[in-house]
């Protein structure tokens, strides 16, 4: 008989916010956060800090140091960069089945087909002289690719990210936010466990959802397939799957805390999870013209304990060297205490960040 749990909106909160490390208990270390997310999310856009230290910082706070990062991933080598992210070096050998059946798309496969000679220049270049920058590459593609606002006319970042995702070159570290590249060989660990595609595939949809704690059965968001055991929720018309390991922290007491997510932020990714559990209708105003903004470019969304209550809209000014408050969205108005404790991890935001705190009301 299949066993279906009924949890309250309260339990499913609380199973999503200790799944992404968002509970009381922080975490330790950079490693500990990217086993139990994932992935830390890799991008430029720059408020406050860049979206792969903001997402460190809430989990683990006032301890996180940048430079841990970069240890992490270029020397210790226990986290790799793939596809925009950092991610735990125990998921390579769930990927590579996928990687070795990389592309799928028939264009792709045409375009690699085309600059074969270009590939094995590629490939070559690399073996005698990396790790390399792209700009260090000669581009000798016979067949290019229409630039697409990413990429520009130049076809190595190209050919670079295709050999990535096919698993024979890998990224060793960066130069500011220029990616140094090398044969995968010489980055990743050797004599990984191999696996085939069924038991990689099972595998990863277990990870994804131990990293969620709840999703939708069969969410295009979650990836989780049928991993977990089958859950409903209290309000909820949806199918979830629950990773039986949240159930049992159940009963453990927990207060919660305040954190300001990045936009970017894996909280933040599965919007109609968010809605139906959270009740946060979360729109990124980033791409919107400025007369259509309700809370900011980048605001921040502030979760206080198991609920959004807020956007946080500030930046770092950069002539003033100072974190500038712009506002603080209350979505319903803070009690006293909520107002002290928000301004509270304001403060340990400037701390952090090296600043003043300029704005606050």
């Amino acid at each position: 008989m299949t066993v279906v749990h009924h949890l309250t909106r309260d339990e499913a909160r609380r199973i999503a916010l200790r799944a992404q490390l968002l509970d009381a208990e922080r975490p330790g270390d950079v490693v500990e956060v990217a086993e139990q997310l994932g992935y830390v999310k890799i991008d430029p856009t720059a408020t406050i800090a860049p979206c792969e230290h903001t997402i460190l910082w809430s989990r683990i706070g006032w301890s996180y140091e940048p430079g841990q990062l970069q240890k992490a991933v270029e020397i210790d080598r226990l986290l790799f960069e793939f596809e925009g992210a950092f991610r735990p070096m125990s998921l390579l050998p769930l990927m590579q089945p996928a990687m070795r059946d990389w592309p799928r798309r028939e264009s792709s496969r045409q375009w690699l087909d085309a600059n074969a000679s270009f590939k094995k220049d590629v490939l070559a270049r690399l073996r005698n002289d990396g790790p390399l920058l792209a700009s260090d590459i000669p581009d000798t593609a016979k067949v290019d690719r229409a630039p697409d606002g990413w990429y520009g006319k130049n076809q190595v970042p190209h050919m670079l990210d295709f050999l990535s995702r096919q698993g024979l070159v890998a990224i060793v570290g960066r130069e500011g936010r220029h990616r140094r590249w090398d044969l995968a060989e010489r980055v990743y660990p050797k004599n990984l466990p191999e696996l085939d595609p069924d038991e990689a595939a099972h595998a990863l949809a277990e990870r994804r959802l131990q990293a969620v704690g709840i999703a939708k059965l069969k969410s295009p968001w979650s990836q989780i397939g049928e991993a977990g055991e089958a859950a409903t929720v209290e309000g909820s018309t949806w199918r979830f799957r629950v990773d039986p390991e949240a159930l049992a922290a159940l009963e453990a007491e927990d207060d919660g805390r305040v954190a300001f997510l990045n936009p970017y932020d894996p909280m933040l990714f599965d919007r109609p999870r968010l809605s139906e559990i959270f009740a946060f209708d979360y729109v990124l105003e980033q791409f919107k013209p400025k007369p259509q903004r309700v809370y900011g470019y980048f605001a921040h969304p502030i979760l206080m304990g198991d609920r959004f209550v807020g956007m946080l809209d500030a930046e770092v000014d950069k002539e003033r060297e100072a974190l500038r408050i712009t506002a603080v969205h209350e979505f319903l108005p803070f009690e006293p205490e909520e107002q002290d404790i928000v301004r509270a991890e304001i403060s340990e935001l400037g701390e952090w960040l090296g600043l003043p705190v300029i704005g606050l009301p």
